[in-house]
């Protein structure tokens, strides 16, 4: 029976990761369709959206299902709420990613795309704090999980450098208003990957540590 229950178990971590596989490649995928000029690839980041849905609603189920059956205590009540709560954020992703799909596929054969190499920084920025957290999550990882929270801030700056920027641009460049609208609000979309990112983070701590960070404000509230 415990094998049984430790199998469940497992199987719930695999698909999580599953999920957060697809969603990293999407945003991955949504950032070479851009650079590429490619409208098809764009379009293939939007039609993996359902996938990302039914893999929550499979997570979801398969969490409360052990909820009801096993009535689960202490670490294994703190495992799949943490899933369910991440699932949710990883489902977000998805939409984001979905979202910024749309905006290539609208720009991407424009031949007057203005040049922006500050939006694949973020792009980078953005799949690697997803990918990081979902790191921490595999191996149990309270500090891999602290640097990815630290992170945000990062792309929080770079995001409003970047608005800067564009704004400044579309005051030189009003031909071109369309795509910049569009490239930011790509990346607004990425800011808000980096936010969840930042959720899971927060997840993966309380789960492997027990310690809730969210709205601490401080550096490092693991260890302070």
């Amino acid at each position: 029976m415990v094998r049984h229950i430790d199998a469940d178990y497992d199987a719930i971590r695999r698909a999580l990761l599953e999920m957060g596989g697809v969603v990293e490649e999407m945003i991955e995928r949504a950032g070479r369709a851009l650079s590429e000029h490619d409208a098809e690839m764009a379009r293939d980041v939007i039609r993996t959206d359902p996938k990302v849905d039914a893999l929550e609603k499979q997570i979801d189920e398969s969490c409360h299902e052990m909820l009801a059956r096993q009535q689960p205590m202490a670490a294994d009540l703190r495992l799949l709420i943490a899933v369910l709560k991440i699932t949710t954020d990883l489902e977000r992703i998805g939409d984001l990613a979905s979202n910024i799909g749309r905006s290539v596929r609208d720009i991407a054969a424009r031949p007057d795309l203005p040049e922006a190499k500050e939006i694949h920084t973020l792009f980078d920025a953005a799949r690697q704090m997803v990918a990081g957290a979902l790191d921490a999550f595999m191996r149990s990882d309270a500090q891999l999980a602290l640097e990815v929270w630290q992170r945000d801030d990062t792309v929080d700056d770079g995001y409003k450098s970047f608005f800067e920027e564009l704004v400044s641009r579309t005051g030189k460049e009003p031909s071109a208003v369309e795509p910049y609208f569009q490239l930011l609000l790509i990346a607004r979309s990425l800011e808000r990957v980096a936010d969840h990112a930042t959720n899971i983070a927060e997840d993966v701590i309380y789960l492997v540590q027990g310690v809730d960070i969210r709205h601490t404000g401080r550096k490092d509230p693991v260890n302070a």
